[in-house]
């Protein structure tokens, strides 16, 4: 297991990047040779993988084969039932004999309480020569279960499997894992290189070891740590890429469990929640949804089909049934998405997808002697060509499958047009889904009762607001350029109370994931929304269809008024007051929240599936709850509450004004946003003649919600999203200086490395901003912030009059003193005001530490550290500033 989460590092961030390669016979007719063509495939993709310092260790590699009935029989002998009617657990157990021993009973437990038959533990021979010393140190006990089926046959059998195994994992803990545990197919891997897994385990090259597939992987843990656990394959897939979508499909997958049912399950069902075990990879969280919608009754390739679904908005090609089947399983659940190449076998077929971008590789061909190999590139197995039939690449949103039943590659069209054809998805999608479009048309909010201006202030506005976000928003139909650096201090450091926004950083895509390109990848891209509520995810009814979709997740007033006001039998919105007593303080924030999360529950149980959190009320006598404090805050509730699927998220609000503040939102959980104040603020432009004589309010608010939709994708493209769902609450960010506790309860799951601020702090801002907008002496102008230019009573800049004016001094004159001057002022402004580093600090010795005052020449107290005959932290702070004039001083020799 990955160490535990600490100081900078944590086991979430886990990726990789990895070779995969699969082998198998059309005639279906079990042999060595397959596995042996595949561990050789493996070697050859040695540097798909990854090794540490000690150079025998690999990040991870491993094999899946179906079940090798001839080899066990040889081993175990009469001991073991007919094939098929038992299963094989693959056991890592701690070396401690006596926790080993703890967990094994919990295993026999869970077989027996489930009614099956424990037949006996085969202790898996290994040969420790192979491997390094450090996989060596965290190498488990390797031990293999076989149960007898009890009264229980095929899928029913392999159900009760996973239950066996998800009673004793959850029972076991972090301890006990479980590689895999089926009646068709076994996993041997482990924190090996590519060419080590067949010397590590023996049994893969002993001739009675057979099977008509393989399925091999070899690991790149990028910039984390390896593991036995994490090594592929998992008990369906192999993995070559990164979810990135992981934290929103985990939440997601949480708060669909309270109203999961089936039938094929019955009330074992319960037994296995959660679904997602935790701490696991990106990889194992997905195979672990995968696994249980098979389970419950999906074939593979439609199960696939429905995490990873092709692009298929925009696309004349696609046939309007299979649209139809995309269309309707985006009502059930949204994409698993990011770069991936997935390999994937049930022991009875084995093929592999890429995802709708298709930014990883796979070549496959046929032989004329019955063979099929696919892999990560070409050249993992010698072949004749005269023997190849044809060969391939993978596509994008393509499946290729091998049917072993079928003895043949089955054609991507035919799969899934048997798959899209089962049911009349497409017309349960246009009976049930109602667009916005489609609504009564509603009449306009009622005029507020504070004028623009204050309304503006109390929101945050200021001068550049107006000039450099909106006025180009609105004349270009897209978001403002602006040069790349930004020496403003970060929002925690900021003296101008920031809105929340300011503190979450939107993560890029990271290692081997390339970001899209959202303008020439525009036929994968979209950013169609939906809200109302979703039913269990193991079924599928015309219900299930019953959306309200919208072609753009940013609603002008009048399309969120149509959303207020829809009242039917399958449609109920619900506004919730998002504000709380200025007379409360600071201190009515919290009871704030507290309260639009008890109308949240309240508004669920009444029946509503639209829940629109909205700030219009906020004024002199109540305070707006920040919108996205207030968004990722009933959102986590809600999830947490087990009832998040019962209602889409609106939000109205003036704070949002910019395609940062409308991702956040989205990020957190927001369906749609309506920026009411943004909108009006732009026919203020119009009319102040910003914006040209020809253009209209309703031309401007049109081009900026299209401005700020084409941003978004440009946002979402960076982490390699394509779609407004599968961005919706998946948290992309970091947050920066806010509180543990705050983030935790209510931006939960989100990546936060340093302290901060907190409620307190927060609601201190908006008191500040309602101060400004309600003085005693009556109205005031926009501030002028100085964000993006210095001005002399703005926020502060690094780069200002006199850090530029002293730097320039000192190169002219070649002033080392004046530059001195400069530096000093520099540093000073950064620990006082601008980065984190800043506020770092060497940490000198108790007692002084050792001087350096006679020793000269200035070259010598350099020879003395480079050599390491000293070091900073042996040093006293004097010594160490004569170390930076003397290094300084030789600098150019």
């Amino acid at each position: 297991m990955p160490p535990p989460r600490q100081g900078l590092y944590d086991p979430a961030h886990e990726h990789d990047a990895c070779g995969v390669a699969f082998v198998a016979r059309l005639d279906a007719a079990p042999s060595h040779e397959t596995v042996q063509r595949a561990l050789r495939a493996l070697g050859n993709l040695e540097h798909r993988g990854a090794e540490g310092a000690d150079a025998n260790t690999g990040d991870g590699a491993g094999i899946t084969v179906q079940m090798p009935d001839a080899f066990l029989r040889a081993q175990l002998g009469d001991a073991l039932p007919a094939a098929g009617s038992y299963g094989v657990g693959v056991c890592f157990l701690p070396r401690d004999d006596a926790r080993r021993a703890e967990l094994e009973q919990i295993v026999e437990e869970a077989i027996a309480q489930e009614g099956q038959r424990l037949v006996t533990w085969r202790d898996v021979p290994v040969d420790e020569t192979y491997v390094g010393e450090v996989a060596l140190r965290y190498a488990p006990v390797i031990r293999q279960v076989v149960v007898a089926a009890a009264e229980l046959d095929g899928d029913a059998f392999e159900r009760k499997l996973y239950v066996i195994r998800r009673v004793a994992e959850l029972r076991a803990g972090p301890d006990l894992v479980v590689p895999s545990f089926s009646s068709r197919t076994l996993v041997y891997k482990g924190m090996l290189s590519a060419p080590q897994l067949g010397g590590y385990y023996p049994d893969l090259v002993d001739p009675n070891f057979q099977s008509a597939l393989a399925l091999v992987h070899s690991r790149y843990s990028t910039n984390t740590f390896p593991s036995w656990e994490l090594a592929h394959p998992y008990r369906l897939v192999a993995h070559n890429g990164e979810i990135n979508t992981l934290r929103g499909n985990v939440n997601w997958m949480r708060a669909r469990e309270s109203q999961l049912r089936s039938e094929l399950f019955g009330d074992d069902l319960a037994k296995v929640l959660p679904v997602i075990r935790p701490g696991g990879s990106d990889t194992a969280a997905f195979d672990n949804v995968l696994e249980l919608l098979v389970l419950a009754g999906r074939s593979l390739p439609h199960a696939l089909m429905m995490m990873i679904p092709e692009a298929y908005e925009g696309r004349d090609e696609v046939p309007d049934y299979l649209r139809g089947f995309y269309a309707f399983h985006g009502c059930l659940m949204e994409a698993w998405d990011g770069p991936a190449a997935i390999s994937f076998t049930d022991g009875r077929v084995i093929g592999a997808t890429l995802d709708r971008n298709g930014l990883r590789p796979g070549r496959w061909y046929e032989t004329a002697d019955g063979w099929v190999v696919l892999a990560s590139e070409t050249g993992v197995l010698d072949e004749r060509p005269e023997n190849v039939v044809r060969k391939g690449r993978l596509q994008p949103g393509k499946l290729f499958l091998v049917d072993l039943d079928q003895g043949r590659i089955v054609p991507d069209e035919e799969v899934k047009r048997e798959i899209a054809t089962r049911r009349p998805y497409a017309q349960w999608v246009d009976e049930e889904t109602v667009h916005l479009n489609q609504l009564p048309i509603a009449d306009e909010p009622p005029p507020p009762a504070e004028p623009l201006r204050t309304r503006q202030l109390l929101f945050g506005y200021a001068q550049e607001d107006m000039k450099v976000i909106l006025a180009p928003l609105a004349r270009n139909a897209e978001e403002a350029v602006g040069s790349m650096g930004n020496d403003t201090p970060l929002a925690v450091l900021s003296r101008r109370r920031p809105l929340l926004y300011s503190y979450f950083k939107q993560l890029f895509a990271q290692v081997t994931n390339p970001p899209i390109d959202s303008i020439r990848e525009a036929t994968v891209m979209s950013v169609t929304a939906s809200v109302g509520s979703e039913r269990n995810l193991l079924d599928e009814t015309p219900e299930h269809a019953r959306q309200l979709v919208m072609a753009n997740p940013i609603l002008r007033d009048s399309e969120l008024e149509q959303l207020r006001h829809v009242r039917s039998g399958i449609f109920m919105s619900w506004t919730i007051d998002a504000t709380w007593p200025a007379a409360e303080g600071a201190e009515g924030l919290e009871a704030g929240i507290e309260r639009i999360c008890a109308e949240a529950n309240v508004a669920l149980a009444a029946g509503a599936n639209i829940l629109i959190l909205s700030d219009r009320k906020a004024g002199a006598e109540r305070l707006p709850i920040p919108s996205l404090l207030a968004t990722s805050a009933v959102h986590n509730h809600l999830v947490r509450a087990g009832t998040r699927l019962q209602a889409g998220i609106v939000v109205e609000s003036g704070e949002p004004r910019s395609v940062h503040s409308i991702a956040t939102l989205v990020g957190y959980g927001a369906a749609a946003v309506n920026p009411y104040l943004m909108l009006e603020t732009l026919s203020e432009l119009v009319e102040l003649g910003w914006l040209g004589e020809e253009m209209s309010p309703h031309e401007a608010q049109a081009r900026a919600t299209k401005g700020i939709a084409k941003g978004l994708l440009k946002t979402m493209s960076k982490m390699g999203i394509s779609t407004v769902p599968s961005y919706c609450g998946a948290q992309i960010f970091e947050a920066v200086g806010l509180s543990p506790a705050l983030v935790e309860r209510h931006f939960t799951g989100t990546a936060t490395r340093i302290g901060g601020v907190g409620l307190p702090e927060i609601a201190e801002g908006v008191l500040a901003r309602h101060a400004l907008a309600f003085p005693a002496g009556g109205e005031q102008l926009l501030p002028v912030l100085g964000l993006y230019a210095w001005r002399r009573d703005g926020e502060h800049h690094s780069w200002n009059p006199d850090t530029i004016a002293s730097l320039q001094h000192a190169v002219r004159a070649g002033s080392y003193e004046t530059y001195e001057v400069y530096s000093r002022t520099v540093n000073a402004d950064s620990s006082r005001r601008s980065t984190l580093r800043g506020l770092m600090q060497f940490r000198y010795p108790e007692g002084g530490g050792i001087p350096l005052e006679d020793v000269e020449p200035a070259s010598e107290i350099v020879k003395r550290f480079s050599t390491g005959a000293m070091s900073l932290g042996s040093i006293s702070r004097e010594a160490h500033e004569t170390l930076a004039r003397a290094m300084n001083s030789i600098g150019g020799r």
